[in-house]
């Protein structure tokens, strides 16, 4: 009975809930407030660009281009970094640099000298600051909860940003009617102050600091590679890169035709399509809160796959979608594209978390961004031009195919086989 016992408590403590992990609150909470902010900057920058400074359509499409462009351009580099300096203080620098930077444009704004070659300069280097903060964040879990947790916390960290696609362009449209869009960036510069604290105010353990990554002892060109080539190695990593870079790409051309299709051939109103974009998030929300739940019921390993496949049938209500009331089609396949991209995301980065060396993590999650991440301005780039080629409604019909197929990189692996991640391969364990 007390060895019985024993490995109840153990199971028990292992299985306690995150809400009692302060470290693990201080990281969601900052989390949150640093996706928040930005989704109301994504609102509020355009819009001060088309009325202050009456930017044309082009100029605007520019800042959402120099946005993305730095996972292309910074990702690799950015790993190497993390994995060689302190990344609780990457966080909290790039969270501060960023802040600055957002309360330089109203401040500008204020007296007179703004212009777009400054919008583009502040959303570059924040692009650039992102990039470094992401690699650094994705690299925190694994330091902060135990191993059993991992799925549990990704959720949870995968809900937040749910919750802020959800809410932040709503919240932006409305503190933009209320004080404009130039105050309206005091919202984002006051998530990045709370971000920066909170993250600041995390103490990770001493047995979990040890030094900062070994990649010292090779060039920085070195250690870009040795990133790579532990990828491109792995075959469970090598497809789960490729899954997640192909989805992107369909995805990402699926959402630069949506509004279009939605206002032209259904007929739709603006609210009507804010509402379509509300309902679809609400799938990545329920999903999130069940991350832990659903991973242990359907498996670790398997539910990697099993959530690329399943709801694939239900992406092609997009298309399907008519007038009307029958607008709520695409509602459902975007929430099951949510629940989708949410749960997938979950699982494959806590699969990433257990299998890398703490050592290499950060440079593979560099080298997911720099490929993962680089395809989504060619996948907006290669929708619009479908559409304005085949049509609206044909191109969706692609697109949807195109995220589906995403799933066979991961159904054809050897992940098919496995229910749960084998301990041998947990780089933690």
């Amino acid at each position: 009975m007390t060895q019985t016992a024993s490995k109840q408590d153990a199971a028990a403590g292992e299985e306690s809930s995150l809400w009692r992990n302060r470290n693990f609150m201080l990281l969601w909470f900052g989390q949150g407030a640093g996706t928040l902010g930005p989704r109301i900057a994504l609102i509020a920058l355009p819009i001060l660009a088309l009325d202050i400074l009456h930017a044309s359509a082009l100029q605007v499409s520019l800042l959402t281009s120099l946005s993305w462009l730095p996972y292309l351009l910074f990702s690799l580099p950015a790993g190497v970094l993390a994995d060689r300096l302190d990344q609780q203080k990457i966080m909290v620098f790039c969270d501060a640099a960023r802040m600055l930077l957002i309360l330089s444009v109203p401040l500008v704004a204020l007296g007179g000298h703004l212009s777009l070659w400054y919008l583009y300069v502040i959303v570059g280097v924040s692009g650039v600051l992102t990039v470094l903060f992401t690699v650094a964040y994705r690299s925190q879990l694994p330091k902060l909860v135990r191993t059993a947790q991992l799925v549990d916390g990704n959720g949870k960290l995968a809900m937040s940003e749910s919750l802020a696609e959800l809410s932040g362009p709503g919240l932006g449209g409305a503190l933009i009617g209320l004080v404009g869009a130039s105050r309206t960036l005091y919202a984002n510069v006051l998530t990045y102050a709370l971000s920066a604290v909170t993250l600041g105010l995390m103490r990770v353990p001493k047995s979990e600091q040890g030094e900062p990554a070994g990649s010292n002892r090779v060039s920085f060109k070195a250690a870009i590679g040795e990133g790579l080539t532990f990828v491109r190695r792995h075959p469970i990593l090598r497809h789960l890169l490729v899954c997640t870079s192909v989805s992107n790409f369909f995805v990402t051309a699926a959402n630069s035709i949506a509004v279009t299709f939605m206002l032209r051939d259904l007929h739709a109103s603006a609210g009507a399509v804010g509402v379509v974009f509300t309902l679809g998030s609400v799938g990545g929300l329920i999903t999130g809160a069940f991350a832990r739940r659903i991973s242990a019921r359907v498996g670790s390993a398997r539910i990697i796959w099993v959530s690329m496949l399943v709801p694939g049938p239900l992406y092609f209500l997009m298309p399907l979608s008519l007038p009307g009331w029958g607008i709520a089609l695409y509602a459902i396949g975007l929430a099951a594209l949510s629940a989708n991209s949410t749960m997938f995301n979950t699982a494959s980065l806590s699969y990433r978390q257990l299998v890398c060396p703490p050592e290499v993590l950060s440079r593979v999650s560099a080298v997911y961004l720099w490929i993962a991440y680089g395809v989504i301005p060619l996948g907006s780039l290669f929708g619009g031009l479908l559409a304005t080629y085949a049509g609206l409604r044909p191109a969706l019909w692609v697109c949807a195919a195109g995220i589906w197929s995403a799933s066979l990189f991961v159904v054809f692996s050897p992940l098919r086989k496995t229910r749960d991640i084998p301990a041998a391969e947990m780089s933690l364990s």
